[in-house]
């Protein structure tokens, strides 16, 4: 299991990076799109969707909703105060502090959403929707000046994530004891969340060193601790929706690593709460 995980990261990272930098805007926007529409086929389980026809249509409806608020959107332009974006992006600050509750009142809170496909389906589209434009707001930013700025933010959203990910996997592994979220996910520790979050501090500062990310260093501190905490929470929602739909992984699409959800839970929500900070509540454009 290591060893093809160990593979699978190899072979991805360098993909991701690559997306990040090379592919243009509408590339870019149709790869975001596609991986939002895998993600919607997965929460299709999630919400109870037993059937593979009702799945597929939530895929297709997710990529549609998706291509079609782009296509409201001015010709080339994604600024981030587009009510779209906007929009999108404070409404998923709103729904991870709701998930929040859930997570930590669980599974009482369960008692509210358990028996309702609908409202599961809509905490799907809090999740995704938001992923999306945080991405293309992240993507997009200053791209007019430097076509390669807002690669740069998102490689370090994800450099948070992965650094908070491998560190509490590790420290969890040597000296994890105390349970982090028994009823959510019995294998976090609070000694791997700690880990995680010296690794993501660690990482993120040797990345800003280098980087050219052109802002002070107390917005990205605020900014790059609550994406962390985010991610983290992104994961335990996951796990907490999983549990509910008595399955392990999201899917098997990539070895290793289980299904799509699986890789990005974390990022479904550090994504947009990092871009919602840096660019509408500090205002960094």
């Amino acid at each position: 299991m290591l060893k093809s995980r160990l593979i699978t990261a190899l072979i991805l990272i360098p993909l991701v990076i690559a997306a990040l930098f090379w592919l243009p805007p509408v590339g870019f926007a149709i790869t975001t799109i596609i991986i939002c529409m895998l993600g919607a086929w997965e929460w299709g389980q999630l919400a109870g969707m037993a059937s593979r026809q009702q799945r597929i249509w939530l895929s297709v409806i997710c990529g549609l909703l998706l291509a079609g608020m782009l296509f409201t959107l001015p010709p080339y332009q994604r600024d981030v105060h587009l009510p779209q974006v906007a929009a999108s992006l404070w409404a998923s600050l709103a729904w991870w502090i709701v998930a929040l509750v859930l997570v930590l009142f669980y599974p009482a809170s369960a008692s509210l959403w358990r028996n309702s496909r609908p409202l599961r389906l809509v905490f799907g589209i809090l999740t995704l929707i938001p992923f999306f434009w945080g991405m293309m707001a992240l993507r997009q930013y200053h791209y007019d000046s430097d076509h390669y700025a807002g690669a740069w933010w998102l490689l370090f959203v994800m450099f948070l994530v992965w650094g908070a990910d491998s560190g509490a996997y590790m420290f969890g592994k040597m000296f994890g004891k105390h349970k982090l979220a028994p009823k959510v996910s019995p294998g976090k520790t609070w000694e791997g969340f700690l880990g995680g979050l010296v690794s993501s501090a660690l990482l993120a500062w040797l990345f800003a060193s280098f980087a050219p990310l052109s802002v002070s260093a107390g917005t990205l501190i605020v900014c790059a601790v609550l994406a962390t905490l985010a991610s983290v929470l992104g994961d335990l929602t996951e796990s907490m929706f999983k549990r509910e739909a008595g399955i392990k992984d999201s899917g098997n699409l990539i070895p290793g690593h289980g299904g799509i959800l699986d890789r990005i839970d974390s990022l479904t929500a550090a994504v947009p709460v990092f871009a919602c900070l840096l660019l509408l509540v500090f205002r960094t454009l």
